[in-house]
């Protein structure tokens, strides 16, 4: 009996240890994501203004031709 409930805790504890392993990989996965995906924010961010920087530029530019006309 005693082999048997040795047997059973060294599953349990090889399960346990199992998902304690599988929750670290899927926590340091997911932090990567967060990484990555707040660097594409930054980067979406700059171009946004870019875009609206050179938006503005060629706004005043059509305002001046306007202007001249």
């Amino acid at each position: 009996m005693d082999k048997n409930i040795g047997e059973q805790l060294n599953k349990a504890y090889e399960a346990y240890r199992q998902a304690f392993m599988d929750r670290d990989h899927a926590v340091k996965e997911l932090q990567q994501k967060v990484q990555n995906y707040m660097q594409q924010i930054r980067e979406q961010q700059e171009k946004i203004e870019l875009q609206n920087s050179i938006i503005a530029k060629l706004k005043s530019q059509l305002a001046a031709l306007n202007a001249n006309r």
